[in-house]
């Protein structure tokens, strides 16, 4: 009992740690961050939605370069055009350019070896005002610049990039990083963002061979919360953040953002009120502390020549060199097969046992994530609403739901498994399969083998020190209970900081992290056994009855916490259900539908839609191909114009001048080409040129421009020799649906899912030339 006793001590005080710090007065002292000093720019920021290109975002942009002057700096606008980052050109129809505005001011230092940027996007998404993201990164931004200009100067420049077009394309940060003068010596980038309300402040991302970065963060920022496993597990993701700009240029830095509460994400409740201000003050802590200690020491070197391994522990962050990765997972591995060895030497397991336990250990590893994923399956049939959210409204008692259902795997499994494989044959087993998995992650997935690897070494050592010596003295309870101290301080942060990261639809993942860490802890449960720690006399089956009691009581509480979850987590005005509506009219034909990127329709859109439709043909600018579909009334709603400047022969080839100009105000416009009529060879967009690629279907080339100027897009096409006519499908999309017939408004549970094409209103027309 005091051995349980110390590890839940222990775990609470892991999850403390990861708490955010409390939010510092606007009275704080002038050299420190304070939230309420940031959250009043938040205020400002995000008080309407502000896409790029929009009214709202130049009045945005106005009042941040006022306050920028105020603070004595000379902020400038990079006004100009430039192309997509990342991985957006197959989701967006084509390729994808944005006329961008971004705030840029220097810091200047004393003797820079180097520039340190802070980089956070000021545009939000068209469905909210994004007083999270990025509300929250320009406004720590801006109290941390506050922050320097009143302290001592830096030895390094510190760049503020308050970027445009982020969520459109990432093309304001593009701009920057390629284009802009203080861009072409390079530095350290700190990027700041959040996708959600709260929880702590996580640096998820950085650049290759971190090493230095890494020691850097660990030493300044004052709560360092990462993990290289989330290194590796977002470098394998196709998502992007300004950050990717950045890192293609050739910079080094870090990515940082806040999580938890992701049903608000990019949604008209994202707003100033939502924000924890504890998770912005971790945000302004970090970013103060960092840019401080990167702009005092040496910045032309901080690429070490390797990853580093990294975790938080109680107090700070603990970390490691990636070349010791592979030996550390070789020696876990090592030492669970010489305790394997000397436990059956010892005649603590028989050869057959040792088998049997590395084989039934197997059971719960699998069975675990797949119960979760089951659950919230079932969950989500209940409540279908859920499938469209990043993570429930509500999703403690969800998570709690999993971690017991893990428990209830791992009891059940322990209390039929125990009496006849053996609890020493299922403790060695189990550190098997984490040793194993670590050499695996050691060679794939360097940053996270610490996960398996550094669990398995700890039990290998508790074990061998308690089976050499007397069971019945106190070193065998010590050396397991300091083993799963250090799982848990190991694996306890993965398992809380999975569930926000990947949401509830991936549950299992979390699942198998807890059940990891259950397994490695296994030989401290134990001691709890009716027939372990010299307890004598008890009745073989009622020792099994007593021991299954942990599996029923687990059960009981996943039921119970899934059942609690379903109760609170209703649909209602304050948390409404996620429903997503387009319109698209062809204003040639004057056809019009409703669509809807919806699996399933929930009630109010089943109202708009009948059917899946494909608008790969009429409205290839929509980027998607099947949709739900339903008609729609005609609005009385003109196409964006095109007209011809130029049409020359040269060479054979012919080329086409063109104007593209939105007869309203709108977010984006597309052109696309019938290359069944024509085959483009080149093209230029706002004198940018950009790739010509096949692409499947009718219209095989396409350009997609956000935050078009109101006197048009120029649009320069070279087409192969013989092109006589061309067909060219035109469109350009604003935002908002209240005005069109036959739209009925949401009721108040109704709400507008996170998407970037939420109440999209989109015009298009075919032209032959």
């Amino acid at each position: 009992m005091a051995a349980l006793t110390a590890l839940v001590a222990l775990g609470a005080g892991v999850l403390v740690e990861l708490r955010p710090p409390a939010p510092r007065p606007a009275d704080a002292p002038a050299d420190e961050f304070s939230a309420e000093r940031a959250y009043a720019h938040v205020q400002q920021i995000a008080g309407r939605s502000h896409a790029a290109g929009s009214p709202a975002n130049d009045a945005v942009r106005a009042h941040l370069e006022a306050v920028l002057r105020g603070l004595g700096l000379a902020p400038e606008v990079q006004d100009t055009v430039a192309k997509e980052a990342g991985q957006l050109s197959g989701a967006a129809g084509g390729t994808t350019l944005a006329r961008v505005r971004n705030l840029v001011t220097r810091v200047p230092g004393t003797d820079p070896t180097g520039t340190v940027f802070l980089v956070a996007h000021y545009d939000s998404v068209q469905s909210g005002p994004g007083g999270n993201d990025d509300g929250a990164g320009v406004g720590t931004i801006l109290e941390v610049a506050r922050a320097l200009t009143t302290g001592p100067q830096l030895r390094n420049d510190v760049v503020l990039v308050l970027t445009d077009a982020e969520e459109a394309c990432l093309c304001g940060a593009s701009a920057f990083a390629t284009d802009h003068p203080l861009a072409t010596g390079k530095g350290v980038v700190l990027n700041l963002e959040a996708r959600g309300r709260t929880g702590p402040v996580i640096m998820f991302e950085t650049s290759p061979q971190n090493a230095a970065l890494v020691d850097v963060f660990g030493r300044a920022a004052p709560h360092p919360v990462g993990t290289s496993f989330a290194v590796e597990v977002y470098r394998a993701l196709p998502n992007d953040t300004d950050f990717t700009a950045f890192l293609d240029a050739g910079f080094v830095g870090m990515n940082s953002a806040y999580l938890d509460g992701g049903a608000i994400y990019h949604t008209p409740l994202d707003t100033p009120e939502s924000m924890d201000r504890a998770s912005l003050q971790h945000h302004g802590d970090n970013a103060l502390g960092l840019a401080r200690e990167f702009g005092r020491v040496d910045l032309d070197d901080l690429r070490a020549g390797h990853d580093a391994t990294y975790f938080p522990v109680l107090g700070g962050l603990a970390r490691y060199p990636g070349p010791l990765v592979l030996p550390l997972a070789l020696l876990a591995l090592a030492g669970v097969i010489a305790l394997g060895w000397l436990a059956r030497r010892r005649g603590r397991a028989g050869g057959g046992q040792l088998v049997g336990g590395f084989a039934l250990s197997l059971v719960p590893i699998v069975v675990a994530p797949l119960g979760a994923q089951l659950l919230w399956a079932g969950i989500t049939a209940l409540r279908p609403g859920h499938a469209e959210l990043l993570d429930p409204y509500r999703p403690t008692w969800y998570r709690l739901s999993v971690l017991a259902l893990a428990a209830t795997v791992l009891c059940t499994w322990y209390a039929l498994t125990r009496r006849r494989v053996g609890p020493a044959a299922l403790a060695i087993g189990a550190l098997g399969w984490l040793a194993l998995l670590g050499v695996v992650l050691a060679i794939l997935v360097p940053g996270g083998a610490y996960l398996a690897t550094l669990p398995a070494l700890a039990g290998a050592l508790a074990g061998l020190v308690a089976v050499t010596t007397r069971l019945d003295g106190p070193a065998p309870v010590i050396a397991v209970t300091a083993a799963a101290a250090a799982v848990m301080i190991v694996l306890l942060p993965t398992v809380v900081l999975l569930f926000p990261a990947l949401g509830m639809a991936m549950g299992g993942v979390a699942a198998l992290f807890a059940v990891l860490l259950g397994l490695a802890a296994l030989p401290v449960l134990d001691l709890l056994h009716p027939q372990a720690g010299g307890q004598r006399g008890i009745p073989a089956l009622r020792a099994r009855r007593l021991g299954a009691l942990p599996a029923g009581a687990a059960a009981l509480a996943a039921a119970v916490c899934a059942g609690v979850g379903l109760a609170v987590d209703r649909f209602d005005a304050d948390h409404p259900a996620p429903t997503h509506l387009m319109y698209a009219l062809d204003a040639g034909t004057g056809q019009a539908r409703w669509l809807s990127h919806e699996a399933t329709p929930q009630p109010w859109t089943d109202g708009y839609v009948d059917g899946s439709v494909s608008v790969a043909d009429d409205f290839p600018g929509i980027g998607s191909t099947e949709l739900l579909g339903g008609p729609a009334p005609a609005a009385d709603l003109p196409a964006p114009r095109l007209d011809m400047l130029a049409d020359t022969t040269t060479a054979g080839e012919r080329t086409l001048r063109l104007r593209l100009t939105p007869q309203r105000q709108v977010r984006l416009v597309t052109l696309h080409v019938d290359t069944s009529t024509a085959e483009v060879r080149r093209a230029e967009v706002a004198s940018r040129s950009v790739p010509v690629e096949a692409r499947p279907g009718r219209w095989g080339f396409g350009v997609v421009f956000h935050a078009p100027p109101v006197e048009g897009v120029e649009i320069t096409l070279t087409l192969a020799p013989k092109t006589e006519q061309i067909a060219l499908r035109v469109m350009d999309a604003s935002d908002g649906l209240d005005d069109l017939p036959g739209f009925r408004t949401r009721p108040p549970e109704v709400g507008v899912a996170g998407s970037h094409s939420s109440e999209m209103l989109a015009v298009a027309q075919t032209h032959s030339l």
